[in-house]
């Protein structure tokens, strides 16, 4: 009974919401479920982050002068460790030895047995078969060039990386580069840890983004999967170099004031059986649900099984780990929608309340995500965790102390759909209460994080928005002399798109990398249908350094407007609607201090707009239309805006009269106003 009270007092704030009320003894029974499912784990005797460390005790470890390697492999009637070391034979002196009847399996070895370099796998043998197996834990994966076949690597230098720089503190707003390292280098083929901390690194130290999103990191064998098809939990992918070589780069961003999160893929895993945990131990059910809840038909992978401890101390020791070890700053949770719902969002269009309750919600999927989110923040209070999820489940951002899920942010993901739409839409039939609506449209109680696009929109079967708009018109009619009005067209959007999307974000924004820039064409990673080619798995960065095409406008605008959001720090509140005409195609509002103002209208330029505003003197301070950023220059720059007083029939106010550009958008500051660097 005191727990349903406690419940219910800590729920209130969520159930503010009068349209979740009748939904409360549903969020207490998820509430309680969490916890239920914490004290079955921890047994009331540790903290829930000390129970996150069964990377420190399986796995292949040195410790006390000897070799000590231990795997969860329940089912298994006898385990080898071969390698490098044992002609890749079993041999009855690596054979491991089960303890218990937990399903563990142990061997110590002397020092001079194995030695960092070497390569091993396991060979698991259980009634009725047997077959070679990646530890689950191994730290590193590697892939031979000329066999293909994959095996562990022994990471065990004489010197081990030792971190120089801390985490710089959290920024009062995330600004997110989604980014890849393989094809963030120009040339067609993978890049490396190396040449990303050499050469992006210090590009993006100077852009106004504060946050790096790293995807691909978790090893998996098919580069062409994006690496959304995870085979290794624990391994770096290999494609891209040693993990020193990842410490490396997280500690040299870290010196750059930008901090590092990583996609982390706990919501399905690769059927692998040699590469991955698929069949670990010959069953079907060790690590996921048998039958077809197990399988995600759509992906062609596999479904944790989120009601079962063992899993549960997998997947929540694997983020402790990759916050421990490569002192990361946070993740971002892939495929959440899948994760909370049995049919996993495929035909559901989440049009209701009732569509995030019932039978239809996977609570022990919810549960888990509740207790990873506690996890990570009692390793770093300071480690921000994002969810992308599309179905709007309330609660997800929601700290866990009001019983939330505790995700620090969600990604506004109907926003980057709103927007594809409309760029596929007749500019005249755009709707400016629409567009208000769904980028201003969020849950008080979460944190979310905005974006025009990431790498979902490009990859193959779409395309970028600017190659959305522009087409092929790209290819011939991007230099400077040019002329051309889907060029005109696509530019002018580009930047406005991105400037209101980010100027009425709640608490966040992201970018795909490349995208600042209007990278073309779309995503193509190498496969069998493009012959294998890298052509469109990299990044032109050279286009935005040629000053003969139009590119480094989009670029230029970008980092301008990132540089005053952030001195302006005009997060720190929401913005106010002043005015959404449909009729004229114009949005403005004010937002800390700072107004807004966008002619999204096509064809109509308007001379002496008038707008109500506090009375006073207003400086223009950033000009989408300006030639610094190829725009048509029908503004003078740097102006100054005086108000004046106007009459209506029941009041006096004050009024701005503003030339509004066609597709340009233009932001004021109220003179007196001190900027942030200013004070």
């Amino acid at each position: 009974m005191p727990t349903k009270k406690f419940l219910s007092n800590k729920t209130e704030q969520l159930l503010s919401d009068p349209w979740l009320k009748p939904f409360r003894h549903s969020i207490e029974r998820r509430a309680a479920a969490a916890i239920k499912m914490e004290r079955r784990l921890t047994d009331g005797k540790q903290s829930l982050a000390d129970f996150a460390c069964a990377h420190e005790y399986f796995g292949l470890h040195f410790r006390g002068g000897e070799w000590i390697f231990r795997e969860w492999a329940p089912n298994a009637s006898a385990v080898y460790l071969t390698g490098d070391f044992s002609g890749w034979r079993s041999s009855e002196e690596f054979r491991l030895e089960r303890l218990g009847r937990q399903g563990v399996w142990e061997l110590k070895l002397p020092p001079q047995t194995l030695q960092h370099g070497m390569h091993y796998r396991l060979t698991v043998h259980w009634p009725g078969g047997s077959g070679e197996r990646i530890p689950a834990y191994a730290r590193y994966v590697v892939q031979d060039p000329a066999s293909k076949i994959f095996s562990a690597k022994i990471w065990h230098p004489e010197k081990h990386y030792v971190f120089r720089n801390p985490g710089p503190e959290i920024p009062g707003e995330i600004l997110i580069y989604e980014s890849h390292v393989g094809m963030a280098q120009e040339y067609e083929g993978v890049g490396t840890f190396k040449e990303y901390r050499q050469k992006i690194l210090p590009m993006l130290a100077g852009s106004g983004y504060n946050t790096i999103q790293l995807m691909a990191i978790l090893g998996h064998p098919y580069y062409g999967s994006f690496g959304y098809h995870v085979a290794n939990f624990y391994s770096i992918c290999s494609l891209f170099g040693t993990p020193d070589e990842f410490k490396e780069l997280v500690d040299a961003a870290h010196g750059l004031g930008l901090r590092i999160i990583i996609d982390m893929v706990h919501s399905h895993a690769v059927k692998n059986e040699v590469e991955g945990v698929a069949k670990f131990d010959g069953t079907s059910y060790q690590y996921f649900h048998e039958g077809e809840r197990g399988r995600h038909r759509l992906w062609d992978s596999l479904l944790f099984d989120y009601g079962k401890p063992e899993v549960l101390h997998f997947l929540l020791s694997n983020l402790r780990f990759w916050l421990d070890e490569y002192h990361l700053d946070g993740f971002r949770f892939d495929g959440v929608t899948s994760m909370l719902y049995h049919h996993h969002g495929l035909g559901h269009a989440f049009t209701g309340y009732e569509e995030y309750f019932g039978d239809q919600v996977d609570e022990q999927a919810l549960a888990y995500l509740t207790l990873a989110n506690k996890v990570i923040h009692e390793v770093r209070p300071d480690a921000v965790t994002v969810a992308e999820d599309v179905s709007g489940m309330p609660g997800l951002a929601t700290p866990r102390e009001h019983f939330g899920c505790g995700f620090d942010y969600r990604l506004a993901m109907g926003i980057t759909d709103y927007w594809f739409k409309l760029f596929d839409k007749a500019d005249e039939n755009w709707s400016m209460s629409g567009l208000w609506h769904e980028l201003t449209n969020r849950r008080r109680d979460e944190k979310t994080v905005s974006y025009v696009e990431c790498h979902d929109q490009s990859i193959v079967g779409g395309q970028t928005a600017i190659f959305r708009m522009i087409e092929r018109s790209m290819y011939d009619s991007m230099r400077i002399d040019s002329r051309n009005l889907l060029v005109d067209r696509g530019m002018a959007l580009h930047k406005m798109s991105r400037l209101i999307t980010l100027a009425t974000a709640a608490n966040g924004y992201l970018n795909f990398m490349g995208n600042e820039f209007g990278h073309p064409e779309w995503v193509d990673f190498p496969r069998e249908g493009n012959n294998w080619s890298y052509k469109y798995c990299r990044r032109q960065w050279s286009l935005a350094e040629d000053e003969s095409l139009r590119y480094h406008f989009l670029r230029d605008f970008d980092r301008s407007m990132l540089k005053i959001i952030r001195q302006e720090k005009i997060f720190a509140c929401l913005p106010q609607k002043i005015l959404v005409n449909d009729r004229d195609k114009i949005i403005a509002f004010e937002r800390g201090g700072l107004f807004f103002f966008f002619n999204f209208n096509p064809a109509h330029s308007f001379d002496n707009y008038r707008i109500a505003l506090l009375p006073g003197e207003y400086e223009l301070i950033l000009d989408s239309d300006s030639p610094v950023f190829g725009g048509h220059a029908r503004l003078v720059p740097n102006q100054h805006f005086f108000t004046m007083p106007a009459r209506t029939a029941n009041e006096i106010h004050h009024e701005i009269s503003l030339y509004l550009p066609c597709r340009a958008a233009l932001v004021l500051r109220k003179c007196g106003k001190k900027t942030a660097e200013a004070s």
